[in-house]
């Protein structure tokens, strides 16, 4: 499969400079022809643009044409070839001279360098069985449990300040990632940027993976290894605004050309959604990474930042106010409206989901509804409850019980992901294990009751990388996580424990197939907050006519008095067998498991017309399947 280029035309020039050109990076850039390179720009309101680079000794002799009045810059450079490096010289209106990166480099030299590379984007993809499925996949009704993944700092090796590259990864964390039984795996933005401790959050180069881990033939065949193994990859992508280096988008054409104002909070650049030829820019960037890299779902980065005029703005002097009299950034409100409308017609099995942490309506909505149009929706309001819940000492928990039972309050207003993701672990937050009160063994049984209460509880998984193994550090960017703790028992312990369970999730309809209604959870007890105990059940889809669908009961003690004879109501008769318990000795656990299959008997409990008795761990969790006969079937 190969890059499909287009020839510069008066429709794509009219479509590019109305915001409605969606494969921009067919023609604008630097593409390689026969014998040489045709680059085009756009700069408008400028006296001329030159290119300069290794083709010509740097001497800015190749001068582009403007093609009437459009902004639109381009040239033919014979002799010019992939792997040269090249930048545009633009002089201002004013005569200042400014030497800029390709907004649409496919490829970036490494920092600190910041010169554009020729690039050649054909590639001879593997993985079409993986993108004729995806086609036809129904992503609220299939599993989705994300490994989020920052590739410089996964693994590191010995070398100082090395990373790993793409190919490498491809070896080392495809086997991983699908050992460990996730479906899906997001990467932070792997858009080229500068600064390391950003994470990839500033870019600078929207079209250009970043060169620290390799090519972008590299990336490619990351992707496509996680695709022949039956993995999804989701890019983080950063629209709201972009990095103020010189080299950079700001100031392009010597004035305001992408950026509105400055980001109060981040001192980047936010972009003019108001200029079409910056929607253009973005809608085509986000074809761009699940065109021409087979992604299969984006994250888009601070849509909160996007959605509010005045976010991060604390000087009543300084706010801004939209045509109505709102705070309400109209512009973006229409831009996420239209990129969301855009891959939901174009791109079919591609995902699309918001960060967003206000009570911003209908984000998961059709445009056509009135909605903003993304498949999912960090729910952020989950995250913070239950991380403030597990952070409670025990003695103090009966007071935060609503912290675990107010989400469910909400839970269907959105199609939502639960995030334990790469922020809730750096910044003095402590990481997971870090959080859990009591002695050693009481964090470590809290961490797996957190990871048992997420993959039970509605809506789709994320957890960042080095959950699994109960680091006690918060994550650095700047090294490889932990993994020598997996010569401790406890550490070893847990990441069985963590794939155990990841396994149990996708092989269990009941904890995906049905996320979005009551007819998939109901609560059992949601009120026992004096013991601690919260209790309900999962049923699955029925794939048939008179089929009930699977039915899980989940157990949850977040105290630490434990039960040998613990009632909890169910809504059916028949036999329920333990098919995981976080407080397993070959998890760490002291042993309080359930053996032997439980018969429910006829006794009214809970509102259920049938009970069973259960052992409950201390800090612990179970879930019990119902069977359909004695051997467990």
């Amino acid at each position: 499969m190969s890059s499909t280029k287009e020839k510069l035309t008066n429709e794509l020039l009219y479509l590019y400079n109305t915001g409605k050109l969606h494969h921009a990076y067919r023609t604008f850039g630097a593409h390689i022809a026969d014998g040489g390179v045709q680059f085009t720009l756009w700069a408008p309101d400028v006296r001329s643009v030159r290119v300069t680079g290794d083709f010509n000794g740097w001497d800015a002799s190749a001068v582009m044409e403007h093609i009437g009045d459009t902004g639109v810059w381009t040239c033919f450079v014979p002799g010019a070839k992939a792997g040269d490096h090249y930048k545009y010289e633009i002089e201002t209106a004013k005569g200042a001279h400014l030497f800029k990166a390709d907004p649409f480099a496919f490829m970036s030299v490494k920092r600190p360098g910041t010169d554009s590379i020729v690039t050649e984007l054909w590639y001879e993809w593997h993985d079409d069985e993986w993108m004729k499925a995806r086609e036809t996949r129904n992503n609220f009704t299939s599993p989705m449990n994300i490994y989020e993944c920052h590739l410089g700092s996964w693994k590191r090796p010995d070398e100082e300040e090395a990373f790993y590259s793409y190919r490498e990864l491809a070896d080392m964390l495809v086997p991983y990632v699908k050992e460990m039984g996730y479906t899906h795996i997001e990467f932070l933005p792997v858009m080229e940027h500068p600064l390391d401790a950003s994470w990839g959050y500033q870019v600078t180069g929207f079209y250009a993976p970043t060169s620290r881990y390799g090519s972008a033939h590299g990336l490619k065949h990351l992707i496509e290894a996680f695709h022949k193994e039956g993995i999804g990859v989701i890019l983080d992508w950063v629209p709201g605004h972009f990095c103020p280096d010189d080299h950079g988008l700001r100031d392009f054409n010597g004035d305001k050309l992408y950026e509105s104002i400055v980001h109060p909070d981040w001192g980047t650049y936010k972009f003019d959604f108001g200029r079409p030829q910056v929607r253009s820019f973005l809608l085509s960037n986000a074809m761009y990474w699940l065109d021409e890299y087979h992604a299969d779902g984006l994250r888009v980065d601070g849509v909160t930042s996007m959605l509010y005029l005045n976010f991060g703005i604390s000087d009543k002097s300084k706010m801004r106010f939209n045509k109505d009299g709102g705070e309400t950034d109209l512009e973006a409100v229409e831009f996420l409206k239209e990129f969301n409308y855009m891959i939901g017609n174009e791109v079919k099995g591609a995902i699309t989901v918001a960060e967003e942490s206000t009570a911003w309506p209908m984000v998961t909505q059709p445009p056509s509804n009135g909605g903003l149009g993304f498949h999912f929706k960090w729910n952020m309001g989950w995250m913070n409850d239950t991380l403030e819940y597990m952070s409670t000492d025990f003695p103090w928990r009966e007071g935060a019980h609503n912290k675990l039972t107010f989400s469910m309050t909400y839970a269907y207003s959105e199609n939502y992901v639960l995030p334990l993701s790469h922020d809730e672990v750096v910044h003095g937050k402590k990481s997971l294990i870090g959080r859990m009160p009591g002695d050693i063994w009481r964090q470590f049984a809290g961490t797996r009751l957190l990871a048992m209460y997420q993959m039970t509880f509605p809506g789709k998984k994320l957890n960042f990388m080095g959950h699994e193994i109960a680091q006690f550090i918060e994550w650095r960017e700047y090294e490889g996580l932990e993994w020598f703790l997996l010569g401790y028992e406890n550490h070893e312990k847990h990441q069985r424990f963590i794939k155990d369970l990841n396994h149990i999730y996708t092989d269990h309809p009941a904890l995906w197939s049905d996320d979005n209604s009551w007819e998939g959870f109901k609560w059992i007890d949601p009120d026992d907050r004096r013991q601690k105990v919260l209790t309900y059940y999962r049923r699955a889809r029925g794939t048939s006519e008179g089929d009930p669908g699977e039915l899980l009961i989940c157990a949850l003690n977040m105290g630490v008095e434990a039960f040998d004879e613990f009632e909890i109501g169910v809504p059916e008769p028949g036999y329920y067998k333990e098919i995981i318990n976080s407080d397993d000795v070959k998890y760490a656990g002291s042993g309080r498991v359930n053996t032997r299959q439980v018969r429910a008997k006829k006794k009214p409990r809970h509102g259920m017309p049938y009970s069973i008795t259960i052992k409950m761990p201390v800090v612990g969790a179970a879930i019990f399947r119902k069977n359909y006969n004695r051997k467990g079937h």
